[in-house]
């Protein structure tokens, strides 16, 4: 296939589609079917287990495991980025993450207590898969796209990928609540872990195949396709960081952007992974259909909600700027914080999860395009992009060990939540301290 030129209609659509493919984890896997799953899983051992020589409450433990993950992935990226811009093949080590995800995806479908190792191997290796693959994925937008496109087809991205996960979440809800109907047996609770489990490899199958548009579309990388990986290239992609640090010293609004997005996006992650465990916990839903149906219908609403919050923040970007938009958002975060801490009934778990939904979709959509404008001019945008992963991932650990070990000593994530609100306080700070000029204003 011959190469496609920057800012065309169809490769800009190709490398969009790749959230569609890929967003089917984030919602099965990281926040509807497998957490419900989980705590199924515990419905008789009031939510604590023995692993590792501790005594863990289960939601605590599912922190601690993603904390490490997102810790693995942040120091392999540098690694990994390196390698790709230096050999100029971005797009093989896109297909490794997204294939080794996909197939770990797979394995959850054995996921039990009896061997919780095996099973949280799998859930280790999705995570790592997925968050693996989004560094090269995000690294081809400043390649693929003018800045001008980038807000718009960035957010693009994560409408596809919202509506795509959601098309399958909901052939996951049907086959969950009423499985005889898709041929799967057993009791009630016994066809409904089953069909959960189905849906976990349904999440495998998806993601390889819907991504191979992606992959027939995308350029194999930059112009130095030629060269060969040494094992002097292996530590390339550090010295790239190194490089990248200093040259933050000469671009000051994207210091200061980079401090910010630190913090507040740790706190978005963090309320996307661990938002279904608490409202399985923390919600008093009348039977357990009710709190599976619900959460599931909450998740959906997230997804739903989001589409119109990464169109809409698209717009009011381009009318009153990407920072003073970032700085509304985190705002209406920090009244989410704390509005949560009290809610108890099911019709307040809906309408936060509506609001949760418009200000996730927004947040995350416009922070990647406004630090793709405001990157200088290079080839080795991977590199870049690598910083801003590896920033995300270690405020992802801190933000998940936060959550975990207040969860563990409170035995309830309210608190966890309260204390969620500060980060978005102080990056609302850190974002008034961005220079309003050029791309962002």
């Amino acid at each position: 296939m011959a190469n496609l030129p920057k800012g065309s209609k169809k490769l800009l659509n190709a490398w969009a589609f790749y959230d569609w493919a890929n967003s089917v984890y984030t919602l099965t896997i990281a926040s509807a079917v497998f957490p419900i799953f989980y705590e199924a899983l515990f419905a008789e051992r009031d939510h604590y287990i023995d692993v590792f020589g501790l005594h863990l409450k289960n939601s605590a433990l599912i922190s601690f495991v993603t904390a490490l993950a997102f810790l693995l992935v942040a120091f392999i990226s540098p690694l990994l980025s390196g390698i790709a811009d230096y050999v100029g093949n971005k797009k093989l080590f896109m297909k490794f993450f997204c294939y080794m995800g996909a197939l770990s995806c797979m394995g959850l479908y054995w996921f039990n207590l009896e061997n919780i190792y095996m099973g949280l191997a799998f859930y280790f290796l999705g995570l790592i898969g997925y968050w693996g693959s989004l560094v090269f994925y995000n690294s081809y937008l400043p390649d693929i796209a003018y800045v001008e496109q980038q807000d718009k087809i960035s957010a693009k991205g994560y409408s596809l990928g919202y509506i795509g996960s959601v098309i399958l979440l909901i052939i996951n809800l049907a086959m969950i609540m009423k499985p005889k109907l898709f041929g799967i047996t057993g009791s009630e609770g016994e066809a409904a872990m089953k069909a959960m489990r189905y849906s976990f490899v349904m999440v495998g199958v998806w993601w390889i195949l819907f991504s191979q548009y992606s992959y027939y579309f995308l350029p194999k990388g930059n112009k130095n396709a030629n060269r060969k990986v040494t094992h002097h290239v292996v530590f390339n992609g550090f010295r790239e960081l190194k490089k990248v640090w200093f040259l933050l010293k000469e671009n000051i609004p994207l210091k200061r952007y980079l401090g910010s997005f630190f913090v507040y996006s740790m706190a978005v992650q963090t309320v996307m992974l661990v938002a279904t465990y608490f409202g399985a916990q923390e919600i008093a839903w009348t039977s357990k259909a009710e709190s599976t149906m619900g959460l599931i219908i909450c998740i959906l609403v997230i997804q739903l909600v989001a589409v119109v919050g990464a169109v809409l923040t698209s717009r009011a970007s381009e009318k009153f700027g990407n920072i003073p938009t970032l700085i509304v958002i985190n705002c209406i975060w920090v009244v989410f914080c704390v509005i949560v801490f009290f809610i108890t009934l099911p019709i307040h778990f809906y309408a936060m999860a509506g609001l949760a939904g418009f200000i996730m979709g927004g947040i995350q959509a416009l922070s990647r395009s406004t630090y793709s404008k405001l990157l200088p001019e290079t080839e080795d945008t991977a590199s870049f992009f690598s910083f801003y992963d590896v920033a995300e991932k270690i405020g992802i650990v801190i933000g998940m060990l936060v959550y975990g070990i207040i969860d563990q000593i409170t035995g309830s994530p309210r608190f966890a939540v309260v204390f969620l609100g500060v980060f978005f306080v102080i990056g609302i700070i850190l974002l008034k301290r961005v220079p309003k000029k050029g791309v962002l204003n």
